[in-house]
């Protein structure tokens, strides 16, 4: 396993469309390897999610896991998820604002719009298919991670008066948020 370099936001990857994995693709040794640095890149990092664009391999591959995140400690845990080809779908139009971050724009977050029922339909890196129901923070750590394989950054759905670093994040604003996260997983699960 190898730690990949993250693109960081103005790169031109992170705009693209991730084209999709073909079952032999995937199951290449290559491909797999892949997988393996981008688990190992997401967990130096610490963070929640990679999508393959932030290693610059714009496929639709990404990686979710959440297991008691320091940067994260409000986040409900997530077993290693590896989603090729995902197809997320609200399952009705309820919203929740999600305080977000991203490795690739590093200290700075913002207020994003998520759903907060969502059915994830995917292959897992065997090829099997994933087909489940997630709700709440858990969806929009999914909902981020699908963003960046359709060339999107959460700066694009933020409201840019929600901008804040990290520090003036914990500063002014984590508080109310870790309270809102926490009763919204208290009403709808993780």
């Amino acid at each position: 396993m190898a730690i990949r370099k993250i693109a960081q936001i103005g790169h031109p990857v992170l705009r693209q469309v991730a084209r999709a994995v073909t079952p032999d693709e995937l199951a290449t040794p290559a491909t797999q390897q892949f997988i393996d640095d981008l688990i190992e890149t997401m967990h130096d990092a610490d963070g929640a999610g990679l999508a393959a664009n932030q290693v610059y391999a714009p496929i639709r591959i990404c990686a979710i896991e959440v297991r008691d995140n320091p940067r994260y400690p409000y986040k409900p845990n997530i077993p290693l998820t590896v989603l090729v080809n995902p197809v997320l779908t609200p399952i009705d139009d309820e919203q929740f604002e999600n305080n977000e971050g991203c490795l690739s724009v590093p200290n700075l977050r913002g207020m994003v719009k998520r759903y907060i029922h969502l059915r994830v339909q995917a292959l897992d890196r065997h090829g099997e298919a994933i087909d489940r129901v997630v709700h709440g923070l858990s969806a929009g750590t999914y909902q981020h991670e699908v963003d960046h394989l359709d060339g999107k950054l959460f700066v694009d759905r933020a409201d840019p008066s929600t901008f804040a670093t990290w520090s003036e994040f914990d500063r002014h604003q984590r508080t109310a948020f870790v309270e809102r996260a926490r009763a919204l997983v208290a009403r709808v699960g993780s």
